[in-house]
């Protein structure tokens, strides 16, 4: 396997109203009431004629997306691969520490955040939209899993660094589809314990969790990591289960006296490894799949909605096989212009008087959540 370089210069974080290449630009709107904000990685290979894929990097509790750029570090990796990294802040909780509602409580509903999130990069960048995914340092790391959990029919893959689940969560997690996972974590971790606790499960229940909804083998291929830093004071075990339906596959990076740290970080806080870089890692194992490929042919017939006449002079009609839930519209800049919630309806018109432009269609249905892009005259 050949590992991707690892560039050592660190790019200035800089705001910009335009898509710079190789800059960090900065945007935000407003989402269920709330100014959400995030910044996007731009390499200098983008020119917006070639759709990109996109990497949701989400950082842990306490933290904010500045942090984590740098923390975990995909900016290199995204230069040499040709990807978006999108470094998104969470809310602030009751004590103004910043974190992601991977727990169902009370309070923003991240979920239907990333769902909006991805609309809004739709219609400012070029994206591959059926390569993007989710990774995230501790409570990132339980919202990336979230994500995989309600969000399966958008998000390709997942990975998951130094975070678990919640066992409710985790009780009533059912993907619409085999998800890949990847799982980074140190046998250490006094934050996120590997052997789980009270509120978190274990990491090795969480792995088996991942392998039953894949149907991946449970016979691992096992590596023993290079030992390439001795002085880092851990050791690392590579466990891969490959053969899942749709040819997902879920890979565990078991960190022998590792902390609650990012391995490779430029920063040790903790016992941080240094024999691999878990940015690195995680981009390998994404670069491996596309949600096309892991929705079922069913599920993409399911999934075909007719949306009429487009382009529309305000008069909208949308029919579907399955039924609906939840009509929702958003303009270029992720503002929701139109929201209707639904009695699991198999057809609605609508009469939108909105500004002419381009708009984003979700429809929510039994079988997921449908986009098409609709022009308005």
């Amino acid at each position: 396997m050949n590992r991707l370089l690892w560039m050592m210069s660190y790019l200035l974080l800089a705001s910009s109203s335009g898509i710079i290449a190789q800059t960090t630009v900065s945007h935000s709107f407003v989402n269920q009431g709330v100014v959400r904000n995030y910044n996007v990685y731009v390499p200098a290979s983008y020119d917006g004629s070639v759709a990109f894929p996109v990497v949701f990097n989400l950082h842990g509790y306490t933290s904010d997306n500045v942090a984590q750029a740098f923390y975990g570090d995909f900016r290199p990796i995204a230069d040499t691969a040709g990807f978006l990294v999108v470094h998104p802040n969470g809310t602030l909780d009751a004590s103004s520490n910043r974190y992601w509602n991977a727990f169902n409580s009370a309070g923003v509903n991240d979920v239907q955040f990333f769902d909006a999130l991805i609309d809004s990069l739709h219609a400012q960048y070029t994206i591959d939209l059926n390569r993007v995914y989710s990774c995230g340092m501790s409570n990132g790391g339980f919202m990336s899993y979230e994500l995989a959990c309600q969000l399966g029919n958008r998000i390709a893959a997942v990975a998951n660094v130094t975070g678990s689940m919640g066992h409710l969560r985790m009780a009533a997690c059912n993907p619409l589809k085999p998800t890949p996972a990847m799982h980074i974590h140190g046998t250490a971790d006094m934050t996120v314990p590997y052997n789980g606790n009270a509120q978190f499960a274990a990491i090795d229940d969480v792995v088996d969790f991942w392998l039953e909804q894949t149907n991946a083998s449970t016979n691992a291929i096992f590596m023993q990591w290079p030992d390439l830093d001795p002085s880092d004071g851990c050791t690392a075990e590579w466990y891969i289960y490959e053969d899942g339906d749709r040819g997902s596959s879920v890979e565990l990076f078991k960190v022998i006296g590792g902390g609650h740290t990012w391995p490779g970080a430029p920063v040790t806080i903790g016992v941080t490894n240094q024999d691999f870089s878990a940015s690195e890692q995680i981009w390998r194992f994404f670069s491996q799949f596309e949600l096309q490929q892991l929705l079922s042919v069913d599920q993409l017939d399911e999934m075909q909605v007719r949306v009429y006449p487009n382009p529309s002079h305000g008069r909208l009609v949308i029919e579907s096989p399955v039924q609906l839930t939840e009509i929702r519209i958003h303009d270029a800049a992720g503002r929701v212009v139109e929201q209707r919630l639904l009695e699991n309806e198999l057809s609605i018109e609508l009469q939108l008087n909105i500004q002419p432009g381009i708009y984003f269609l979700s429809a929510f249905s039994t079988a997921g959540v449908l986009q098409r892009t609709i022009v308005m005259h």
